[in-house]
């Protein structure tokens, strides 16, 4: 061991990025166990390299006593003295040997332990690196496939997409290109494992933001995404900017953002929603493509029941209630749909059971769907009590005629067009009555 091992070490640190005392001091320790296996004496020594020469000292450890029985462990005090005028009986004295051919070992030893820390850091610093990406996207290249793993090529290692973390409808070819989630980092003694997924929903979340500007810088912002991989997505995004449509930036030009993304995903389907602070918004939103009439709701147990008209019920639910499946993990809502015939069906304790509502938050519940029906129906059950008689109706009419000859003096004479719209006979008010009857009939079917 001379100079010129400590300016290797330098060196190494500057490119490999190990610093030179930690190679140093596992050296000493490496010396160390060299010593005691080579020299069979069950000497307690100490090693000590100087990190400027890179000198080697050797010392053995010895108590001092008065009278020696093991020369290789104990020193008399006298001799001790001659050593450290301090020392005493009792004390640890250190005495330097020169075993023979120890700098063959050392040397040797040496070589071990600079490739073992070079291999230990680069480890170490791949692993930190992945580390800090955890949960972020990576490109890598396909190598190979077994029968549980799939190898990827992500430059400075290795990582795997094992078999829970791939999606059956894809296929991966050796040399293909394709974006991955780093779902986790282990740290092994041979090399980092890094574990990859094409599976998480993550990826979808982290394929967005790479394709979306006004994601990345914070203008929308994904509120929740649920994934069946390699079928369909459902992701809901949402801007404080009531300027900004969330929706169609995703989507882009012509789709062209969106359809980066089912690229890249290997045709999955993507939709895409509005999140909204209204539960029942957020669930009719979450439940597109199909249209909702209604939604009722139990905040306390978060459960719905949806209701739709008869053709939008397949839709609603999805092949095999696959939308309305990802719709509830999206919302945190358990969802009930039924089709209006169903509903209708009903009694109130059935639907008071789907909701999950007890006795008080039956009652509660009713008045307020009967609250909510009634504001609905507000204008058109007014307009039927004016025309439900004769008086009424005739009332209307005479409050017409004056309408008419008060707008005829301030419009434009020769406007027929005015006239006509003026013109409101007894017989149109009473088509204009059976025609709100109806309706009012069939609303207070929902009642």
């Amino acid at each position: 061991m001379n100079k010129e091992f400590i300016l290797a070490l330098e060196e190494i640190k500057k490119t490999k990025n190990v610093d030179k005392k930690i190679i140093l001091e596992a050296l000493e320790k490496a010396l160390v166990k060299s010593y005691q296996k080579n020299y069979d004496n069950n000497e307690n020594v100490d090693v000590n390299i100087d990190e400027e020469t890179g000198e080697i000292e050797v010392y053995s450890l010895r108590d001092v006593v008065e009278e020696v029985s093991n020369p290789y462990a104990e020193i008399t005090s006298t001799k001790a003295k001659e050593i450290d005028s301090k020392l005493k009986v009792g004390d640890v004295c250190r005495v330097k040997i020169a075993p023979k051919n120890f700098g063959r070992v050392a040397a040797q030893t040496a070589r071990n332990i600079v490739i073992q820390k070079i291999r230990d850091a680069q480890r170490d610093s791949v692993y930190s690196e992945y580390l800090d990406r955890a949960n972020d996207i990576i490109t890598g290249i396909v190598q190979r496939q077994d029968k549980y793993n799939v190898y990827i090529n992500l430059d400075k290692i290795e990582g795997i997409i094992p078999t829970k973390e791939q999606v059956d409808s894809e296929v991966y070819t050796p040399n293909q290109r394709i974006k991955l989630l780093i779902k986790d980092v282990k740290n092994t003694t041979k090399e980092p494992q890094i574990i990859l997924s094409r599976r998480d929903k993550n990826l979808v979340e982290r394929l967005f933001e790479l394709e979306v500007p006004e994601i990345t810088n914070g203008i929308i912002e994904i509120y929740a995404i649920d994934r069946e991989a390699g079928s369909r997505t459902k992701i809901a995004v949402y801007s404080n900017d009531p300027e900004i449509d969330s929706i169609g930036a995703c989507i882009g030009y012509k789709g062209s953002r969106v359809n980066s993304i089912v690229e890249e995903l290997q045709g999955e389907k993507i939709d895409i929603i509005n999140y909204d602070k209204d539960i029942k918004v957020y669930i009719k939103n979450a439940l597109s493509p199909a249209e909702i009439i209604d939604v009722h709701i139990n905040e306390k147990k978060k459960q719905s029941l949806v209701i739709v008209r008869e053709d939008q019920l397949s839709l609603a639910i999805g092949k095999e209630g696959q939308n309305a499946r990802l719709a509830a993990r999206l919302t945190g809502w358990k969802i009930d749909i039924k089709s209006e015939a169903e509903y209708k069906s009903l009694s109130q304790a059935e639907i008071d059971d789907i909701l999950g509502l007890n006795e008080e938050e039956a009652e509660e519940n009713e008045s307020e769907i009967v609250e909510d029906s009634s504001k609905n129906l507000d204008d058109e059950t007014a307009t039927k009590d004016i025309l439900e008689n004769d008086s009424n109706l005739k009332e209307l009419e005479e409050i017409s005629k004056d309408n008419k000859l008060e707008d005829f003096e301030v419009s434009d004479k020769d406007d027929p067009d005015d006239d006509d719209l003026l013109n409101i006979e007894k017989e149109d008010l009473e088509s204009l009555s059976d025609d709100l009857d109806s309706l009012l009939d069939d609303s207070n079917d929902y009642l």
